[in-house]
C-alpha cells in the first residue's frame, strides 16, 4: 500500500531563535520512500541535518524573527500489515541484555521509575515474563488513562499520568515504558505518523502519534498502550528514552506555535 503523509507547522519568533527539529522520517524507513522527503521552510532559511545519539535524523535551523513555516509532503510504501505480535517472545535476564539496550532500563526525564517501582512489582510481579507481561502492562495503562486532547500537559511524567488518570498518547507511552522498565524490560519511546488506516476515522484533527517498543527475545517489538491493538501504517520518525529525546522541535529562545496540521492517509 501507499501512504501520503506530511505536515505544516508554523512558529512565531520575536528574535532569531536556534531550533533542533526531529521532523524527518527515521532512517530505517528511507528505503520505503517513493521520492526523497524534504523539509521546506518559508521564508527560505539555511538548514543542516545530523544524526543524533539515538540514530534519528534531525535538523538544525536558526529561525528568523517573525513567522517561520516548516512543511513536508511525501509518499511512502508500506506493507499494509498490522504490528507484529510474538506471544512467545521471552524476557531476558538483565545480565544477558546487550550493552546498548541497558539505557532503556533506566529512569529518564518523563519515565520516573523510582516512583512506580513498588506499584509495578505489586501489580505485575505475578504475570508471565515476556510478551504476556508487556501486554498486561498495556492493558492496565489502556484502561487506567482516559484520553483527552484538552488535558495535554508537557510537564506530566509517567507518575503524573498514573495519578491523573488522563492524558494524550505520550502519557500512555510514558506510563507503559516506565512500568516495563520497572519490571526489567527495556522499553523505548517512539513518535511518528499513524493515520486512521484500517479503523473507523476519528472526528478530530490529526496529530503525530506516540507508541513504544519493548525488547523481547532479541528484538524490538511495537506496542501501543493507547490503542492497545495492532495498527496498520505506522511511519516512524524518531526513537529515544522518552519525549525529551524526540521532541518535534526544541527551541533555544521564545517561539510560539502558530499552526499545526498533520496528515497521513492511504492513497491509490
Amino acid at each position: 500500500m501507499k501512504i501520503q503523509a506530511g505536515f505544516d507547522i508554523a512558529y512565531q519568533c520575536p528574535q532569531p531563535t536556534p531550533m533542533l527539529l526531529a521532523l524527518n522520517i527515521h532512517p530505517s524507513r528511507r528505503g520505503d520512500l517513493l521520492a526523497p522527503q524534504l523539509l521546506r521552510f518559508d521564508p527560505p532559511i539555511p538548514s543542516r541535518d545530523y544524526v543524533d545519539g539515538f540514530g534519528n535524523s534531525c535538523t538544525r535551523i536558526l529561525a528568523p524573527p517573525g513567522l517561520t513555516t516548516i512543511s513536508t509532503r511525501f509518499t511512502i510504501a508500506d506493507s499494509g500489515q498490522p504490528d507484529r505480535m510474538a506471544w512467545h517472545a521471552p524476557q531476558h535476564e538483565v545480565q544477558d541484555l546487550p550493552d546498548e539496550v541497558l539505557v532503556y532500563l533506566l529512569g529518564s526525564r518523563y519515565c520516573d521509575t523510582d516512583r512506580l517501582a513498588d506499584f509495578a512489582w505489586a501489580r505485575f510481579g505475578g504475570t508471565p515474563p515476556g510478551w504476556g507481561r508487556v501486554q498486561a502492562i498495556c492493558d492496565h495503562v489502556h484502561n487506567h488513562i482516559r484520553f483527552d486532547y484538552q488535558m495535554a500537559d508537557a510537564t506530566r511524567t509517567a507518575h503524573g499520568g498514573h495519578t491523573d488518570k488522563v492524558g494524550v498518547c505520550r502519557d500512555f507511552a510514558h506510563l507503559a515504558i516506565t512500568l516495563c522498565r520497572c519490571m526489567n524490560i527495556p522499553a523505548r519511546y517512539c513518535t511518528g505518523y499513524l493515520g486512521d488506516i484500517g479503523v473507523p476515522p476519528v472526528d478530530a484533527p490529526m496529530d503525530f502519534s506516540a507508541w513504544f517498543e519493548a525488547y523481547l527475545g532479541g528484538e524490538w517489538y511495537t506496542f501501543d498502550a493507547r490503542h492497545n491493538t495492532p495498527r496498520i501504517g505506522r511511519i516512524l520518525m524518531a526513537r529515544g528514552r522518552d519525549a525529551t529525546d524526540v521532541a518535534l522541535s526544541t527551541q533555544f529562545g521564545p517561539a510560539q506555535l502558530s499552526r499545526f496540521e498533520v496528515v497521513a492517509e492511504e492513497v491509490a
